[in-house]
């Protein structure tokens, strides 16, 4: 026999696992400190430029741009 459950109690259960994890979340994107997040940052930046740096050139018979946009 299945167990009887009260779906009030699950569903405030629920709402509580939810905020929860996204408090878990929130501690972890803003609990740190600012000098730490401004460097993550810097870090962040210097790696996105040096990845567009090494990207490939366009070929001279390949219509369109580096980024996937249509020539115009």
């Amino acid at each position: 026999m299945a167990e009887i459950v009260n779906l009030r109690q699950m569903r405030k259960a629920k709402l509580r696992a939810e905020r929860e994890t996204q408090a878990d979340h929130n501690r972890a994107r803003f609990g740190e400190p600012s000098a730490l997040r401004r460097a993550r940052d810097v870090q962040n930046e210097r790696d996105k430029r040096r990845l567009e740096a090494h990207r490939l050139g366009q070929s001279p018979g390949v219509e369109g741009s580096a980024d996937g946009e249509p020539a115009s």
